[in-house]
Formats: C-alpha cells, sequence, structure tokens
C-alpha cells in the first residue's frame, strides 16, 4: 500500500523548520482556488435493457439481495474492471487512492477512453497524493468528450513531485494529511468491483520486485445502489476539486490526447494480461461469464458503509472515529460469538482495539490476525506500532501470523514467481457467517485520517470462501507467533515436515531491525 506518513514531521523539530523556511523561499507558491467551477451529477437511474442490467437480472435469483464474487487473483481482478469498462453503455464512475502511470494504469486508463468515446459518460475520482507522475494523462483524459476527472484534497502548487508539493504546503499539513483511500469501481450502475486493490502493477501481480496479496470481490445487486450513493457524495463534495481547476496544462489540447495516446493507447496495447484457468476457488475470468450472459455468485445480505468524504474538517479526532468506518467495523466484530478471523497489512490496535479483543477472548471467542512480518512490510515505522502489541495480543489468547515475503511464492494466491509477497488484504470472516471486505486498515490512520470504505455480507458461504482463502495465506505463507518460555517472541515455521522456531523478525535485515527499534519509538502512535 502507497500511504501518507508524517513520522518524519513528528520525529524532528529541526527538520519540520527546516522545511518551513524551504516552504518560504519556494517560488510559484499559492494556495488553490478560492472559486471552482464544478456542476453537480449524480448517477442515473439503471436502463435495466442494458446488457450489464440484463445480465444481472438473468444471474440473480427470486428474493436475493445482493451478489459477489471473491477475486484473489490481482490478474483477474484488473481483466474483471477492463471487461466491464469494454461493456458498459451508460456509465462509469470509478474512484481510487493510486491510479500508477505504468502498465496496469494504462490499461485502465485506456478502457475508461474508449468507453467515453463510444458515449459512455465516465466519472473518474483521484486522490492527489500520488498524481505527480499522472497529472498529465488525467488532464488529458478529462478533455475527452463524456470523461470528466476530479482530484480529492489536492495540493495547491510544487506539483511536479511529491517532496516539492509538501515543501510548498508546510503550512497546510493539516488538511493534506486528510487522504481518500476508498476504491470502487461502478459500472452502468450494476456491477461494481471493489476491495482493497489500488490500480498499479503491484496490486495485480505484474511488478517483477514485489507484488501485494490483495483481495477484491465483484459485487452486484441491491448493495450497488448504496455504493453510487456513496461515490455521488464524493463526487460532489467540497473536498474534490476539477482536474482543470488544479493541474496547469503544457500544451494544448489536441497535444494533451496525442500525448495520451503515444503513452497510453500504445503502451498498454503491448500489455497482454496472462490469465491463468481459474483461480484458487476454481472460479475462471468474468470475461467468459459475461459473454454468456450469466454470472455465478455467490448471495447474501449486504450493507456498504464509507466515511464522510470531510472527516475531520469538522470533526475532532474523537468525532472522526465515532464516524469512522473502523469503528462501525469493531462494533460488527463485537457481535461475535465464537470466532473473528481477520487479515490487515497494517495492524496497530490502540487502546480501543485491545479493549475490544480483551472483551472478545473473555466471552470465549477465538480471535485470529494474520498480518505482515518485518520483512514483508513496506511501512517499518507503522510495523514497529504493531510490535508494541505482539506480546499484549498473544497474552490475550490471539492466534497471531505474520506473512513471510518469500512463501508467497508458491503461485496458488498470484503468480509472484521471483517478487516479494506483501500482505494488502483487508477482510475479515466473523462466526463463520459473516464477511467484511474494503480499504480498512487497523491503523490509527484509517481510524482517523483516511476516508475509507467497506462492506459486510451476512453469508455463509460467501464466508466459507473467504476462509479458504485465509487459510492458504495463513498455513503456507506466515509464520504463527507464540510466546517462549522466557516471556520472549518465537516464531514457528513448518519446512516440509519439520517445524523450524526463529528467535528474531525472520528473513528482515539488520538495517529494517535497527529502523523498526530506533526511529519506530519516536513516532506518535496517532501518525502511523
Amino acid at each position: 500500500m502507497r500511504r501518507i506518513v508524517f513520522q518524519a514531521f513528528a520525529a524532528g523539530p529541526v527538520l519540520r523548520a527546516a522545511l518551513l523556511l524551504l516552504a518560504v523561499l519556494l517560488a510559484g507558491c499559492g494556495s488553490l482556488p478560492a472559486m471552482k467551477q464544478m456542476a453537480p451529477t449524480t448517477a442515473p437511474p439503471v436502463d435495466p435493457q442494458a446488457p450489464l442490467a440484463k445480465i444481472v437480472a438473468a444471474s440473480t435469483p427470486p428474493g436475493e439481495h445482493s451478489g459477489f464474487r471473491l477475486m484473489p487473483l490481482g490478474e483477474y481482478s484488473l481483466q474483471a474492471r477492463i471487461d466491464l469498462a469494454e461493456r458498459a453503455q451508460r456509465t462509469l464512475d470509478v474512484q481510487y487512492y493510486v491510479i500508477a502511470n505504468d502498465g496496469a494504469g494504462w490499461l485502465l486508463l485506456r478502457a475508461l477512453k474508449q468507453a467515453a468515446e463510444r458515449g459512455v459518460r465516465v466519472r473518474l475520482l483521484v486522490d492527489d497524493l500520488y498524481t505527480a507522475n499522472t497529472g498529465h494523462l488525467l488532464l488529458a483524459l478529462n478533455n475527452i468528450p463524456n470523461a470528466e476527472v476530479r482530484l480529492f484534497n489536492p495540493f495547491c502548487c510544487a506539483r511536479g513531485s511529491l517532496p516539492g508539493r509538501f515543501a510548498a504546503s508546510a503550512f497546510d499539513l493539516e488538511r493534506l494529511n486528510h487522504r481518500m483511500h476508498n476504491k470502487l469501481f461502478i459500472a452502468d450502475g450494476v456491477m461494481a468491483v471493489a476491495g482493497g486493490r489500488n490500480i498499479a502493477d503491484e496490486y495485480f501481480t505484474l511488478n517483477t520486485a514485489q507484488n501485494f496479496v490483495d483481495m477484491d470481490a465483484l459485487v452486484v445487486g441491491k448493495v450497488v445502489d448504496q455504493l453510487s450513493g456513496i461515490f455521488d457524495e464524493y463526487w460532489n463534495s467540497e473536498e474534490v476539486y476539477p482536474v482543470t481547476a488544479v493541474v496547469q496544462p503544457d500544451r494544448d489540447r489536441e497535444q494533451q490526447v496525442a500525448r495520451f495516446t503515444r503513452e497510453v493507447d500504445m503502451e498498454s496495447r503491448a500489455r497482454k494480461l496472462s490469465l491463468p484457468p481459474s483461480d484458487v476457488l476454481g472460479y475462471g475470468p468474468i470475461g467468459e461469464e459475461l459473454d454468456a450472459g450469466r454470472l455465478g455468485l455467490l448471495w447474501g445480505r449486504a450493507n456498504a458503509v464509507a466515511d464522510p468524504p470531510a472527516k475531520l474538517r469538522f470533526m475532532s479526532a474523537d468525532g472522526a472515529y465515532a464516524a469512522s468506518v473502523t469503528s462501525r467495523f469493531w462494533m460488527r466484530l463485537l457481535e461475535a460469538e465464537s470466532e473473528i478471523v481477520l487479515t490487515t497489512p497494517y495492524l496497530v490496535p490502540g487502546d480501543r482495539g485491545m479493549s475490544a479483543i480483551a472483551e472478545l477472548r473473555q466471552r470465549g471467542v477465538n480471535v485470529t490476525l494474520v498480518t505482515n512480518s518485518l520483512a514483508a512490510n513496506d511501512e517499518p515505522l507503522v510495523h514497529s506500532g504493531y510490535a508494541r502489541y505482539r506480546e499484549r495480543l498473544l497474552k490475550e489468547g490471539v492466534d497471531l501470523y505474520e506473512l513471510s515475503p518469500a512463501r508467497t511464492r508458491s503461485g496458488r494466491l498470484g503468480m509472484f514467481g521471483n517478487s516479494l509477497g506483501r500482505l494488502h488484504a483487508k477482510t475479515a470472516v466473523v462466526d463463520q457467517r459473516r464477511m467484511f471486505i474494503g480499504s480498512v486498515n487497523l491503523d490509527p490512520r484509517s481510524a482517523t485520517q483516511n476516508t475509507e470504505l467497506g462492506i459486510m455480507v451476512d453469508s455463509p458461504q460467501l464466508a466459507r470462501e473467504m476462509l479458504r482463502i485465509i487459510k492458504i495465506s495463513r498455513l503456507e505463507s506466515a509464520y504463527r507467533l507464540r510466546l517462549a518460555g522466557d516471556g520472549s517472541l518465537e516464531w514457528l515455521a513448518v519446512d516440509g515436515e519439520k517445524e523450524v522456531i526463529l528467535r528474531t523478525e525472520p528473513e528482515s535485515t539488520w538495517f529494517q531491525r535497527l529502523y523498526k527499534d530506533l526511529v519506530g519509538p519516536l513516532v506518535p502512535e496517532h501518525l502511523l
């Protein structure tokens, strides 16, 4: 996961002062436009005669609420978005924290451009944190008829690099620490893809160095109406600006589109997704089922929730938490009667989370947590925050597992090859009946800074499938933690038929351990 982290500002007053001085000296500093021309739009009524709507109708048994297809394979998940974009006839509503200037980003942007060119209304909403390398592409897409691009909580100036943006906005960090972490793709108001994946190569096992173990779901039915309402709320919020109000063009409109064609259309043609015949659940690519006019789905009652776009703008930290998806997520976990199984790449439970876990354990609820090891974590300072709680979690009787970056190469959850594997899925299963999937990490940033989106589904069949996927990660790709007799930590792994016991952070380098132990304690937990 790519995330904004202000640990540097917390760790050193000298660094903060230097950045403030640099901001004063920087030329071209400014502010966001005081007025913005942005016509509000909403999702239109669903056309039951549209091809995707007909497929949903043909696939829905009488009386069912919402249908789901879990997508643990990155290749399937990216292709699902492309398939839906190619088949949409009326609308595409797309919302992401990251759309990278790489193969995955090119494939999606090309599909959106082609949809707009054939008359589909395309609304693309992107968080502005990581747009330094994609701003020109987003501006060019906005120039295509029927396409409109907006940015969430944008930076005002020095937009060519992330360090420059922060330096030029040193007096506005409180606002800029509020990011939109949602991930959502809706086609014709009837089919959606939601979950944990951003749009970048590493989320779809296309990166040669490192890839994420992640999870999305194809969604149809009544919950898609809720997702459309959530998108509309963000699209029309005060935190959102038209890309044209923020990104300054460096060439005329025709040249922008020509550049988009060269960079996106031509590059993406050379990118061919290699789709395995089936995934670990036995499903094939959804394109084949879309062609056949009927989808095989699992059904249940579902509810989608999201943080308010203005999270923190008019709220204290306590108020932001009370309104958060994180708070509602913990409330649902506390309803558990027998078992919770949860995956999160970043686990910093805090006092609230530890109190909830203690309450669950006192009632005899089994709690299993799967997160990243230090070697697998792309945010070592966040890992240091998690490390503060490991002994307490184990003493509470939690079954705790940490993903190995090397042991994910078995291929059952994606073709990782020789790349490192990192957990990024945010999922939970309660009492083998209710399933959660979304963008929420169990850390302070998700709770009180970022906006998040999640879906809770009551479906024993879907819960069983999610448990099957988590079990593969837990048994084949993770270390189990326990307390040794002297109270120190031990990591257990199975090598063939032999159990291996390790007493230091497995697969980590001395520098990773030093950084975690020396720098980590300096960072206040609320900034993790």
